[in-house]
């Protein structure tokens, strides 16, 4: 868990893919913002739950955003969605192939204010045509970026050997994280481990390189 002034990040893994699944809770209002309902709706419902412990008011999910359309971030949308009545979010050009509806479409440059978490988009093309990230700046310690599966340790997000939207995805990454956001960044990939800007900065030419 991340304790920060103004609200915590809970996570869960979830699935034999082990995505991550967040949860930001304000501290001074209660409200929630989840980040993909991946999977096994009765884990994040108790994630929720112990996020009732972060906040003195009643915790209460204001808002479900999902990162991107693949299957495995969106098998438990629909019954979290169905069963909190929180609106669902993504970016616009993901919505088509989400079968849950989406009742709010995000774009590159939003920054959406849930009643004390503000949260910048990050459109990054490539993963999917709407992928997204999510940006939280902290004003007492570092950012955090929620990058779904565009960025990871490692590398940029898979991209099926597509030459194009590879280069795409790079370019984004680069353009729109690395040039954009300060080296202590936090990144929280959509599975596995998070990592730094920092730790993955010096590797931008090797990506780019390996075409991967």
């Amino acid at each position: 868990m991340h304790d920060l002034d103004a609200l915590t990040v809970r996570s869960i893994s979830v699935s034999e893919m082990s995505n991550n699944v967040y949860v930001l809770t304000s501290k001074s209002t209660g409200t929630q913002v989840l980040i993909d309902a991946a999977d096994d709706a009765p884990a994040i419902f108790t994630l929720l739950e112990d996020a009732q412990k972060d906040t003195s008011a009643v915790a209460r999910l204001a808002l479900i955003i999902t990162t991107h359309s693949h299957w495995d971030h969106v098998r438990a949308l629909g019954e979290v969605r169905e069963l909190t009545k929180a609106p669902a979010a993504a970016g616009l050009d993901d919505i088509a192939d989400i079968a849950v509806p989406t009742d709010i479409p995000l774009h590159h440059g939003d920054v959406r204010s849930i009643d004390g978490i503000e949260l910048e988009v990050i459109h990054l093309r490539g993963h999917t045509p709407g992928s997204i990230a999510l940006l939280y700046r902290d004003p007492h310690g570092p950012a955090h970026l929620f990058s779904g599966d565009s960025l990871f340790p490692g590398g940029v997000g898979n991209t099926n050997g597509d030459a194009k939207r590879f280069s795409s995805l790079y370019n984004d990454i680069v353009t729109r994280i690395f040039d954009y956001l300060p080296d202590d960044t936090l990144v929280h990939p959509g599975h596995g481990v998070g990592t730094t800007l920092r730790a993955e900065r010096s590797e931008l030419s090797e990506w780019k390189q390996r075409g991967w």
